[in-house]
C-alpha cells in the first residue's frame, strides 16, 4: 500500500514538473513530427503578387484572416504592436512564422514565408492531409474570404457621404462628398424600450445574415426603416447608432439639391453596397409644391428597378408624422418597419436622469411623474438640454425639469385656468442659481428660445445623443 501511494505521489510530482517545462510542448511536437510520415500532404501557395506584380487580394484575405485567429497568440513569436488606440495591444504574425487552424476536423499549417528569388517578396503557404483536399479545401478558403470581409468591415472608417451641389450645377450634378464619420451614438447607449432595442439589433443582425434566403425568394437584399416622432424625439441619434452597429456608410441624401428623378437615380447607382441611405423629413418635402423630384421619383428610388442595382443596403426615411404620407410610400416592400419616437414620458425621463446625470432616484421623481400623468410633455433633446446645463446639481435639474413641464401643463388648459405651481421638497442643499435663473427654473416658453438658438442653423443637424425612444409595442412588420 506505502509503494502504490508513493508510486502516485512520484507521478504527481513529474507531472507538475512536466507542466512546468518545455518537455510537454516537445513531446507533442515529436508525436505531430512522427504522425506526418504516415500521411501524405497537399501544399498550395499564395503569392504576396501576381505575374503583372499586382498586389494578390488573396494574399491580403489570407493575412488578415490568420492575424484574426486565436491560435496565434500560441504560436511562436508572433509580433506585438499598438493598436489604432493607444491602449490597444494588437498580435501579427510575424515573417517565416506557422500557424495552426482546424476545419471541419481537419488540422491545416500557414507559413509564411520567402519567395524563391530573393526579391523579398512574400507568399503564404498553406498545408494539409491529401485526403482532406476534396472535403475541405474550397469550404476552407470560402471561410476565409468570409471572415477576412467580416473583419475588415468592422475595422473600416465609417464615412458620411453628402449631395453638397445645387441642381443649377451642371457639371457636378449627383456627386457625392465624404467626410469621415464620428459621431458618438451607439444603440446599447441609446434611452429607448428595452424590447424595442433588442428587436431593432436582432432585425440587422438577421438581415446581414440573409443574403441567401433573400436571393432564393427572388428579392433585392435590403431592408427599409421609417422613424417619424417630433424633433428631439432621437431619430437622428438612432440613424447614427443603426450606422454604427452595421458599420455601413451613410448617404444623406437632400433632396432640395436633386435636379430631378433621373438625377435621384442617378445618385442612387452612385452609392456602394452595405451602405445606409437616408433620407430625412421626407413630409417636409413631399408637402412643398416646388419641389423637383416627383412622388413616383420617390416611389421607384425605394423600391423601383434601379433600386435593385445594389444590394446590402439599409433605407432610412424620417418624418414627423405618417398622416401627411401617402399610404403608397408606407406599402410594405417600400417600407418594411416602421418605429415611432414620441416625446418624453416618465420611464424616458428616468432613463435621461441616469444616463446625464447619473441617478437612478430622486425624492422629486414622485413630482415629475405626477406631472407626466397630468399631461407634461418635452422632447427628450429639450429634457436633456436641461440636464445637460445643471449637470452638477441634480436636484436643480429636477427642478428645471418640473417647471418646464409644469409649464407645458399650463399652456394647453384653456385661458383663466393656468395656475402657476411651485416645486414641492424644496433643495436642502443650499444651491441657487443657475443657466435658468435665480432658482434654476424659467418658463418652458424661454428654454424653448435658448434650444432653438442652441439648434439654429441647420434642421439637419442630428438630434442630441441618447434621446432615442419608440412606441412599446416593436415593429408592426418584422
Amino acid at each position: 500500500m506505502i509503494l502504490i501511494l508513493f508510486s502516485i505521489f512520484l507521478l504527481l510530482l513529474i507531472l507538475r514538473f512536466l507542466s512546468k517545462t518545455s518537455l510537454i510542448h516537445i513531446l507533442v511536437k515529436g508525436f505531430r513530427s512522427f504522425e506526418d510520415r504516415f500521411y501524405v500532404y497537399q501544399s498550395y501557395r499564395v503569392p504576396q503578387f501576381n505575374d503583372h506584380f499586382q498586389e494578390n487580394e488573396l494574399y491580403l484575405k489570407v493575412s488578415t484572416y490568420l492575424n484574426s485567429l486565436p491560435s496565434l497568440e500560441d504560436s511562436d513569436f508572433p509580433n506585438l504592436f499598438t493598436g489604432s488606440k493607444s491602449n490597444d495591444i494588437v498580435i501579427r504574425l510575424d515573417a517565416n512564422q506557422t500557424i495552426h487552424d482546424t476545419f471541419l476536423g481537419a488540422r491545416v499549417t500557414w507559413t509564411n514565408e520567402k519567395s524563391e528569388g530573393g526579391d523579398g517578396k512574400r507568399i503564404f503557404v498553406l498545408r494539409f492531409r491529401k485526403n482532406d483536399k476534396k472535403r475541405i479545401l474550397r469550404p476552407y478558403l470560402q471561410r476565409i474570404l468570409c471572415v477576412a470581409d467580416d473583419v475588415d468591415q468592422r475595422k473600416k472608417e465609417i464615412k458620411l457621404h453628402m449631395n453638397l451641389y445645387h441642381p443649377s450645377s451642371e457639371n457636378e450634378s449627383g456627386r457625392w462628398r465624404s467626410v469621415p464619420f464620428n459621431h458618438p451614438a451607439s444603440i446599447d447607449a441609446l434611452v429607448m424600450d428595452a424590447d424595442l432595442k433588442n428587436k431593432v439589433k436582432s432585425d440587422l443582425e438577421m438581415f446581414l445574415k440573409s443574403k441567401q434566403y433573400y436571393h432564393r425568394l427572388g428579392r433585392v437584399w435590403k431592408r427599409s426603416y421609417l422613424l417619424y416622432g417630433a424633433s428631439g424625439t432621437g431619430k437622428s441619434s438612432f440613424v447614427a447608432a443603426m450606422a454604427k452597429f452595421l458599420c455601413f456608410d451613410v448617404y444623406d441624401i437632400d433632396l432640395s439639391k436633386i435636379r430631378d428623378d433621373s438625377d435621384l437615380k442617378m445618385l442612387l447607382l452612385q452609392t456602394t453596397e452595405r451602405s445606409m441611405i437616408v433620407i430625412e423629413d421626407l413630409d417636409h418635402f413631399l408637402m412643398e409644391k416646388s419641389r423637383t423630384v416627383s412622388s413616383s421619383g420617390i416611389l421607384n428610388f425605394m423600391d423601383g428597378i434601379v433600386s435593385c442595382c445594389g444590394e446590402e443596403r439599409v433605407m432610412v426615411f424620417t418624418t414627423k408624422g405618417k398622416d401627411q404620407i401617402d399610404q403608397a410610400v408606407l406599402r410594405p416592400g417600400r417600407i418594411d418597419v416602421h418605429i415611432q419616437f414620441p416625446l418624453c414620458d416618465y420611464s424616458i425621463f428616468k432613463g435621461l436622469a441616469s444616463s446625464y446625470l447619473g441617478i437612478k432616484e430622486h425624492k422629486l421623481f414622485p413630482q415629475v411623474e405626477e406631472i407626466f400623468q397630468s399631461g407634461g410633455s418635452l422632447s427628450p433633446a429639450e429634457i436633456g438640454e436641461i440636464m445637460i446645463s445643471n449637470r452638477n446639481s441634480p436636484t436643480r435639474a429636477m427642478k428645471s425639469v418640473i417647471t418646464a413641464l409644469q409649464s407645458s401643463v399650463a399652456g394647453k388648459l384653456p385661458q383663466g385656468l393656468n395656475e402657476s405651481r411651485s416645486v414641492r421638497g424644496g433643495d436642502d442643499s443650499g444651491e441657487t442659481g443657475g443657466l435658468f435663473g435665480k432658482d434654476g427654473v424659467h418658463s418652458v416658453k424661454d428654454f424653448r428660445k435658448l434650444y432653438g438658438l442652441l439648434r439654429m442653423g441647420s434642421r439637419r443637424k442630428e438630434e442630441s445623443l441618447d434621446l432615442g425612444s419608440a412606441e412599446k409595442e416593436g415593429f408592426p412588420r418584422v
